[in-house]
C-alpha cells in the first residue's frame, strides 16, 4: 500500500512539473511562434529598409509637437518644461514606403547601417542593420530597427530645443522642414548639417556624425540674433508607437530600459509604464531608451549632464505610445550669442564588445547593461566572454561551447570526485542494505532509521548521485542566459542540421524528421512538448545511461522519479536552444565517463549494463 502511495505521488508530482513547465514556459513559446509567424507575414507586406533619399511629399498624420501640451515632469524646477510628448497618429498607418516618402530625406550610408534622415522634423527615424537578416537565409530583409512615424511600427529618435513656460518663440518641431547644408549621405567621417530659420531672429543648426557601428553623435546650436534674450531647455527622446511583440519570459527584459545614475538599471516593461503611465527621474550621468531582445534605441547624453529623465506611456486613440526621454538643464542665450548641446544615440544590434567598447571609450555608467545579464551577472558575462574567446580560436560556438563544458568539468573535478566515491561505497553496502529492507519489510519506519544508520556509519551521502546535476544548474542557467540574450548566438551555426544554436533542433521525431508533413506542436496543452529533435533525443539517452550507472536508490519512490527523469528532461528541453541541449548532452557523456573511471578506481562494479539488464528483465517478467 505504501509503494502504491509513492507511485501515485510521484506521478502526481510528475504531473504538476510538466503542467508547471507547460503554463510558464510552454505557452509562451508557443505565443511567441504565433506571434513571430504573423510578423514575419506583416513584415513581408509594409517592411522595407530605406532606400536612400527618399522622393520630397506630404506626411501623414504627425504624432504630437515639441513644445506643445505636455506634462510637466515631477521636480522639475517651477517654469521647466517636461520634455515633448509625441503621441501616435490618429489615422490609419502608411505603409512603410509611403510613410518614407513623406518626408525629403538624407541618407544614411555605413558598414553597419542603411536607412536615412527625414528633413522634415530632423528625426532619426529610418534604421535597418544590414549585417543582420531577419532568418538563417542570408539572402532574407535586413533587420529594421526605426521606423517613421505614420508607418506601421513607428520607433524614432528625435533631438531639439522646448521653451520655458510662456515662452513664445518659435521652436523646430516635427512638421519643420530643415535644409541640409551641401549634399551627399551621412556617413562614417561624412556628418551632415541641418539648418532652420525661424524668422524672428533665432537660426538653429543641426550636425549628425556617426560611427562605423551603431553610435550617432547629434550635436544641436541656436544663434539669437534677436534683440531679446530666450532660455531654451535641449531634450532628446526615443518614441515607439503601439505595443511591440515582446518574447513574454521571465528570463529577457525587453521595454524602457536605463541606467540613471544613482537610482541604477531602472528597466520597466510595456504594461508596467502603461499602469504607471510616468516615471521620472533626477539624475547625473544617466543613459536611456527602449531595447528589444537584440537591438536597443538609446539616448547617451554627456556623462556630467544634468538630466531630467522620464518614462511615460499614453493612450491615444486607442493606440498606445512609449517613451523615454531627458530634458537638460537651460540654455540662456543672450542677443548675439550662440548655444549649444551635444549628445549620442545608440541605435543598433547590441553587440557585446561594441557595447563594452561604448561603455570604456566614452566612460559610460554601465552601458554593458543594455544586454540583459541577468541577476547572475557575475557568471553570465565571464561564461559568454570565455566561449566568445575560443569560438574566435576555433571558428565554431558550437565546439567552443563543448570546450567550455570540459574546462567546467575540471572545475567541478574535486566535488564530482567525493561524489561519485560516495556512490562507490553505496554500491559496496548494497548486501546489507538488501538485508535490512528484508529484515524490517513490514516496519517501514525502523527500516528507515536502520538505513540511515548505516549510511552514517560507511559516511555514505545517500543523495550522491545528485549532486553532478545539482551543480550543473548555475552554470546551466548562465548558459542558457548567453544563448538566450547575446545576438552573437543568434544564427550561429553548428554542423549538419543545426544552423542556429539559439534556436531549438529544428528536427521532430512526430514529424518523421519531416517525412509528415503537419505541426504537432500546434496542438493545445501539449504542443509545447511535441518539438523533440535528434539533439534532445541524444541527451535524453546521455542522460538515462548516467543514471543507470548509479546503483538503484533503495526507494521506490525515488527509483521511480529516477527513472522517470531523464524522459521528463528530454520533452523538457526539446524547445530549448540547441546550443543547450548539445552541452547537456556532452556534459552528461563526460560525466558518464568519468563517473566509470573513479567508480572503477575504488573497486565498485559499473552498474550501466546490469541497470539495463535488469530494466528489461523486470519488463519481460511482467508480460
Amino acid at each position: 500500500m505504501t509503494d502504491s502511495k509513492n507511485t501515485i505521488i510521484a506521478i502526481v508530482l510528475s504531473a504538476v512539473v510538466l503542467i508547471g513547465w507547460q503554463y510558464f514556459f510552454g505557452l509562451p513559446q508557443l505565443k511567441k511562434q504565433q506571434e513571430a509567424a504573423q510578423q514575419q507575414q506583416s513584415q513581408q507586406m509594409a517592411r522595407q529598409p530605406g532606400q536612400g533619399s527618399a522622393q520630397p511629399g506630404q506626411q501623414g498624420s504627425a504624432p504630437g509637437q515639441p513644445g506643445s501640451a505636455a506634462p510637466q515632469a515631477p521636480n522639475a524646477p517651477a517654469g521647466a518644461p517636461a520634455a515633448p510628448q509625441t503621441t501616435p497618429a490618429a489615422t490609419q498607418a502608411m505603409t512603410r514606403e509611403a510613410a518614407l516618402a513623406a518626408s525629403p530625406r538624407v541618407p544614411i550610408r555605413t558598414p553597419s547601417i542603411s536607412g536615412s534622415i527625414a528633413l522634415k522634423g530632423g528625426r532619426i527615424d529610418d534604421i535597418a542593420l544590414i549585417k543582420f537578416r531577419e532568418t538563417v537565409d542570408p539572402k532574407s530583409p535586413p533587420i529594421v530597427l526605426l521606423s517613421p512615424s505614420g508607418s506601421p511600427e513607428p520607433f524614432y529618435a528625435e533631438f531639439g530645443w522646448t521653451g520655458a513656460a510662456g515662452s513664445h518663440a518659435k521652436l523646430p518641431d516635427a512638421n519643420t522642414l530643415w535644409t541640409q547644408q551641401g549634399s551627399g549621405a551621412l556617413g562614417v567621417g561624412h556628418p551632415v548639417t541641418l539648418t532652420w530659420d525661424n524668422g524672428q531672429g533665432l537660426q538653429f543648426r543641426r550636425t549628425i556624425a556617426i560611427d562605423d557601428k551603431y553610435m550617432f553623435t547629434i550635436t544641436d546650436e541656436v544663434v539669437n540674433k534677436s534683440a531679446e534674450t530666450v532660455s531654451l531647455y535641449p531634450y532628446g527622446l526615443v518614441s515607439r508607437h503601439g505595443t511591440p511583440k515582446t518574447v513574454g519570459t521571465y528570463i529577457l527584459h525587453e521595454g524602457l530600459i536605463g541606467y540613471l545614475g544613482a537610482d541604477g538599471l531602472q528597466e520597466i516593461t510595456y504594461s508596467k509604464i502603461k499602469d504607471k503611465k510616468t516615471l521620472a527621474f533626477d539624475v547625473t550621468n544617466g543613459w536611456l531608451g527602449i531595447t528589444d531582445k537584440y537591438w536597443a534605441a538609446a539616448l547617451v547624453p554627456a556623462t556630467d549632464a544634468h538630466l531630467k529623465a522620464r518614462y511615460s506611456a499614453a493612450d491615444v486613440n486607442g493606440q498606445e505610445s512609449y517613451q523615454t526621454d531627458y530634458l537638460l538643464d537651460a540654455r540662456t542665450v543672450a542677443p548675439g550669442a550662440t548655444a549649444s548641446a551635444s549628445t549620442r544615440l545608440f541605435a543598433g544590434a547590441k553587440e557585446v564588445a561594441q557595447v563594452n567598447a561604448y561603455e570604456k571609450n566614452l566612460a559610460l555608467n554601465h552601458f554593458d547593461l543594455l544586454i540583459d545579464w541577468g541577476w547572475f551577472y557575475f557568471i553570465t558575462k565571464p561564461m559568454f566572454m570565455v566561449i566568445d574567446w575560443f569560438y574566435h580560436l576555433v571558428g565554431n560556438f558550437g565546439i567552443a561551447i563543448l570546450i567550455v563544458t570540459v574546462l567546467i568539468k575540471a572545475a567541478f573535478f574535486p566535488l564530482a570526485n567525493k561524489s561519485y566515491a560516495s556512490m562507490a561505497k553505496m554500491k559496496a553496502v548494497q548486501p546489507q542494505m538488501k538485508a535490512l529492507r528484508e529484515r524490517y519489510a513490514d516496519d517501514k519506519a525502523r527500516q528507515q532509521q536502520e538505513l540511515m544508520e548505516l549510511y552514517r556509519k560507511e559516511k555514505i551521502n545517500p543523495i550522491a548521485g545528485c549532486l553532478p546535476i545539482a551543480i550543473q544548474i548555475p552554470v546551466f542557467y548562465a548558459l542558457y542566459k548567453v544563448l538566450y540574450v547575446t545576438i552573437e548566438m543568434r544564427h550561429a551555426p553548428f554542423f549538419g542540421w543545426i544552423h542556429d544554436l539559439s534556436a531549438p533542433d529544428p528536427t521532430n521525431v512526430f514529424t518523421l524528421f519531416g517525412l509528415l508533413h503537419w505541426d504537432p506542436t500546434a496542438l493545445p496543452m501539449i504542443g509545447h512538448f511535441l518539438h523533440l529533435g535528434i539533439w534532445p533525443l541524444i541527451m535524453g539517452v546521455t542522460m538515462w545511461a548516467q543514471m543507470k550507472l548509479n546503483p538503484t536508490p533503495p526507494d521506490p519512490t525515488q527509483a521511480m522519479i529516477f527513472n522517470w527523469m531523464p524522459v521528463i528532461f528530454t520533452f523538457m528541453l526539446g524547445s530549448f536552444p540547441a546550443g543547450l541541449v548539445i552541452y547537456w548532452a556532452w556534459n552528461n557523456t563526460l560525466s558518464v565517463t568519468q563517473q566509470s573511471i573513479i567508480m572503477k578506481k575504488h573497486g565498485a562494479k559499473i552498474e550501466l549494463l546490469d541497470n539495463i539488464k535488469a530494466l528489461f528483465g523486470k519488463k519481460k517478467t511482467q508480460q
